[in-house]
């Protein structure tokens, strides 16, 4: 196997025949910062219910998806986290959907009264319920640089209007379908940030992962009050700490974040497998 490159989250290497494999580590990024404590199983996690996710969408679009079965000479640890995947042609746009307004999106709405030059009725506060979902993409930076909001013009500008609107039509779909089944289990999905990626047949196709505490935010259904932070299944409740006074961190300095407490990282994989469990159905292991 030959490595090719380490994201926040995943290692990619290329196989003898071509195909490339994707391996889920266990770390955990919140602004801009790879941290160094790991949460335990977060890999296996986000890979379980990624292709969960897969099979239930398959009918919207294709998927990147070949095998799940670890290659000869792989490292035993990497099982129920590796993919082997189809090599793509990335979109350069990270697609985002909301439902739900918070974090950068209420920020931008807080400055403008839009997200991603969508303009949203007045009076909305943290945790509001959009009319209906919004396609907000933004820039697609490197690791350790701040991901930009663009404008679907400027979406259209850098792949086509055909494309573009394309990319919308998927996106918006995508967090609908996973909106709808997840609100059957108790859970509200805020938003989510999908990966897509062009096939040598030039068809668009589902990349990465999709609909996971990683990729999207998932708040309890009864515990949804608008107008403060949510409580929530995802890294939001690491992001919350680590602004916290009791971490010590100051955001602005420029300094890496502290290490996480071990109660921490305790509570935030508690997070992730229910999370998983409660929308999947099934007991992970």
């Amino acid at each position: 196997m030959k490595h090719l490159h380490s994201g926040k989250v995943r290692d990619l290497y290329e196989l003898p025949g071509g195909e490339l494999l994707m391996v889920a580590r266990d770390t955990i990024s919140a602004y801009d910062f790879v941290l160094d404590s790991p949460i335990p199983d977060k890999g296996r996690i986000l890979t379980q219910l990624s292709l969960w996710w897969f099979e239930r969408l398959a009918d919207v679009l294709p998927n990147h998806v070949i095998s799940t079965d670890l290659p000869d000479g792989a490292p035993a640890e990497w099982r129920g986290r590796v993919m082997v995947v189809r090599r793509l042609e990335m979109v350069p746009v990270e697609c985002v959907a909301r439902g739900y307004l918070t974090g950068s999106g209420l920020k931008e709405y807080q400055r403008t009264g839009s997200v991603c030059g969508v303009p949203l009725p007045g009076g909305l506060v943290d945790g509001s319920k959009l009319p209906e979902p919004v396609f907000t993409p933004t820039t697609k930076a490197a690791v350790g640089d701040h991901d930009e909001p663009m404008t679907f013009a400027e979406v259209a500008a850098e792949v086509g209007a055909d494309v573009a609107r394309r990319l919308r039509e998927i996106t918006v779909e995508v967090y609908r379908r996973g909106a709808e089944l997840a609100a059957e289990r108790g859970i509200i999905v805020a938003d989510t940030k999908i990966e897509l990626g062009w096939s040598p047949e030039g068809e668009l196709v589902l990349a990465d992962e999709v609909l996971t505490p990683d990729s999207s935010r998932f708040w309890p259904a009864d515990q949804w009050r608008p107008g403060r932070s949510q409580p929530s299944f995802d890294k939001q409740f690491v992001r919350d700490w680590l602004v916290s006074p009791e971490s010590g961190w100051d955001r602005s300095s420029g300094q890496a974040p502290p290490p996480l407490p071990p109660q921490i990282i305790e509570r935030t994989r508690a997070k992730y497998v229910e999370a998983y469990e409660r929308i999947t159905g099934r007991t992970f292991q």
